[in-house]
């Protein structure tokens, strides 16, 4: 089969012809009908995070949004078949420890996540398989189509657990987003439909106007203002409720946290780059004496898709509207590359294989 590999960090990937998975007893093979393209798979790309013990090694196959087709069942497996439609979270649980038991399985103690690690191959491929299936495979609506489950699979969902789960976001709340890649339009458009109030700043203005279609209130330009955070106060009238880092450079970390008024609630969702290595500085006596939260937001909980379904089916949650563009797998190593700029528009997805 065809697969998008990583031969060596930061040059294009390879599409090369590797051999077909096996299911092992607890796995499902996933025939994959699309997958999202995510910064994280960017960073992966670049050989970022062996700071936190999470690089990829070279001949990884990267790709962690897919939606597919089961085609291979292992012999343990007991509620899934071939021809079941399905989305995969990127957050793979072993389904037994005390966070998966509570139906947080995006803490799971041993996550494996989809595509970023060796033991993990992804789904820049024809196909590709799940660990713990009956626990990690999510049975599709019909209602919902694969191109659009992609756009949902990591940062649409990430978005919604920031804001909805972490920061408990309220109707009427100013909420700031900061960096308007998939993750960012996902929080406006989020924001926006939970009757919040979005406030958003970039430092392009094709994404900026991206945002105001999607439902933000406010753009900011920060290229065009001598501090992001101090125009967010003057037209929130005080700062923010809620802000969220979707890009994870120290700059829109510190910005994010700036920009809020007194116990207002930061979402930590972009993972930094090797710039920073996971090292910010924080106004901390400031944070202190305003009491603000500092949350991190990781994946979307399993329990909580039946959720998102709904409200997609309601007409509430239109992720559609993030996707940037479909692509085929021979364009998907320029379009990862195009990424060193940040000049992408909503989520590519590949959906021909």
């Amino acid at each position: 089969m065809r697969a998008a590999v990583i031969e060596e960090h930061g040059e294009p990937l390879e599409i090369e012809d590797v051999e077909y998975p096996e299911p092992r007893p607890d796995q499902v093979i996933v025939e994959t009908e699309a997958c999202g393209v995510c910064r994280s798979d960017w960073h992966a790309w670049q050989g970022d995070w062996s700071w936190i013990g999470a690089g990829v090694p070279e001949g990884q196959i990267l790709g962690h949004e897919p939606a597919g087709i089961v085609s291979e069942v292992g012999d343990d497996v007991e509620t899934l078949e071939a021809g079941d439609r399905v989305a995969v979270p990127f957050h793979l649980g072993d389904g037994t420890c005390p966070h998966c038991r509570e139906g947080r399985a995006n803490n799971c103690d041993s996550v494996l996540p989809l595509g970023l690690s060796e033991y993990s191959q992804g789904a820049f491929a024809e196909a590709f398989a799940v660990r713990e299936a009956d626990f990690n495979c999510v049975k599709l609506p019909e209602e919902v189509d694969f191109t659009e489950m992609a756009g949902l699979g990591c940062r649409f969902m990430t978005a919604y657990h920031a804001l909805a789960d972490r920061a408990n976001l309220r109707p009427g709340d100013w909420v700031a987003v900061h960096g308007c890649g998939g993750v960012g339009l996902s929080a406006i458009h989020i924001a926006q439909a939970l009757g919040a109030h979005p406030i958003v700043i970039d430092v392009l203005d094709a994404k900026l106007e991206r945002a105001a279609e999607l439902g933000a209130v406010e753009t900011i330009n920060g290229a065009d203002v001598d501090s992001a955070p101090r125009e967010v106060k003057e037209r929130t009238g005080g700062g923010a409720d809620v802000s969220i880092d979707a890009l994870g450079i120290a700059e829109t970390c510190q910005n994010s946290v700036n920009s809020l008024g007194t116990r207002g609630s930061h979402v930590q969702v972009g993972l930094t780059t090797g710039e920073e290595q996971g090292q910010i500085d924080l106004p901390v006596d400031v944070m202190t004496m305003q009491e603000i939260d500092f949350h991190g937001s990781f994946g979307m909980p399993l329990v909580r898709y039946e959720e998102l379904f709904r409200l997609i089916a309601q007409g509430t949650l239109e992720p559609s509207k993030i996707i940037g563009e479909t692509l085929s797998l021979d364009e998907l190593p320029e379009t990862l590359s195009s990424m060193d700029d940040y000049e992408t528009v909503g989520i590519p997805v590949v959906t021909e294989f």
